[in-house]
């Protein structure tokens, strides 16, 4: 067949697979339906968010229910978080997502897990106003995160809780996995509140939690004080590569769901190129990607950019494009809604447990390497 003829046969295949007029108007019908009392929130999404952005979160809550926690699947979940979630109280929703096994690994910013531990050592924050006089505001020793208002001494004794944690750690280099799997048992022995805090939740549920930039928050602070005193604690950011990575090597299949983006967002999605740009192991890419963010794809940022552009860096396979959901927004406003969906339409699963199966997943991804040598030695 000449080049002419196979070009000729491509367009008409391409013809071939137009959607016709009634195959574009298959969607369900939108109708004006109207708000009851006492409608539930499944009812409310169902029945109401037939449009616009409010569609994209529906599809981001039936994806999540419907395939990524279908026992059949056996999807391992991810979820990473940016931006100021748990001053605001979202972790309810993280350790709600945890309690029914929907979610089996998280990778956050250091920020978030800092301020989680507040609400374990009974330090109070408050609602207030961002319009405030910050410079009043700093000469009264209150702290503001937007909305958000609590005392200076809320940072000195999360600070103070910290430090005394470290103390009982191994004198050498550390996944983070395993510093926030301490901090949790800890707030586990000694917080106050400890059923508030994702960290402490994740402990007693063996959920691993990494941070993939651990010298950006107060933690990684009180670690870096450590080592003026001469300590050998650090924290190794390429323990928790390999771990993430092994974790997506060993699941029968991986979903997302990403909170904001920034660089959780790109510490998730990189395991599928760490496995095939890097060990020469080809997976494929991940399967269910579902993020929530304010971001735009043009400004040429992580955070905004999309499923598909995901796919041209094998971080998303190809044929899953359809099981891909972004909803432009506030976290704030999207996860309570897509959580309670989900606990009101999804049997809770087993929880996997992967924080104590992280050396056992270590050497099957040592050893898979080692069998793909040949081809990135």
């Amino acid at each position: 067949m000449s080049h002419h003829d196979s070009h000729h046969t491509e367009e008409e295949q391409h013809q071939q697979h137009q959607p016709t007029q009634q195959e574009y108007l298959s969607g369900q019908r939108i109708l004006p339906n109207r708000v009851r009392p006492n409608m539930t929130i499944t009812e409310l999404m169902d029945e109401q968010f037939q449009a616009y952005n409010s569609a994209r979160l529906h599809e981001a809550s039936r994806l999540f229910v419907e395939k990524m926690l279908n026992p059949e699947q056996n999807t391992t979940v991810g979820l990473t978080m940016a931006g100021a979630l748990t001053p605001a109280g979202l972790g309810g929703c993280l350790i709600t997502l945890m309690e029914c096994g929907f979610i089996d690994f998280i990778v956050s910013t250091g920020a978030n897990l800092y301020h989680d531990m507040h609400h374990a050592l009974a330090l109070s924050l408050h609602r207030g106003d961002f319009r405030l006089d910050d410079t009043k505001l700093q000469e009264e020793h209150v702290v503001r995160i937007y909305d958000i208002l609590f005392e200076d001494r809320v940072l000195l004794d999360t600070d103070a809780f910290v430090r005394e944690a470290l103390n009982s750690l191994p004198n050498r280099p550390i996944a983070t996995s395993e510093l926030h799997h301490h901090l949790g048992t800890q707030l586990l022995k000694a917080g106050v509140n400890p059923e508030y805090s994702v960290l402490a939740q994740a402990a007693a549920w063996n959920v691993p939690i990494y941070t993939s930039s651990p010298g950006d928050s107060s933690i990684g602070m009180n670690v870096a004080r450590n080592a003026l005193e001469g300590s050998k604690l650090t924290l190794d950011p390429l323990a928790d590569v390999n771990e993430t990575t092994a974790i997506v090597h060993h699941a029968d299949q991986n979903g997302v769901i990403i909170l904001g983006g920034g660089s959780p967002k790109n510490f998730y999605l990189q395991t599928q190129p760490q496995l095939w740009e890097v060990l020469g192991i080809q997976k494929g890419g991940h399967d269910y990607f579902i993020q929530i963010t304010a971001d735009a794809p043009h400004w040429g940022g992580l955070s905004g950019a999309t499923p598909s552009e995901a796919v041209s860096w094998g971080k998303i396979k190809p044929d899953q494009l359809n099981d891909t959901a972004v909803v432009y927004g506030d976290s704030t406003i999207a996860l309570p809604l897509l959580t309670a969906y989900a606990v009101s339409k999804a049997q809770p699963r087993p929880r996997k447990e992967l924080y104590a199966k992280r050396e056992a997943l270590l050497t099957e991804l040592k050893d898979a390497f080692e069998a793909h040598k040949q081809f990135r030695p």
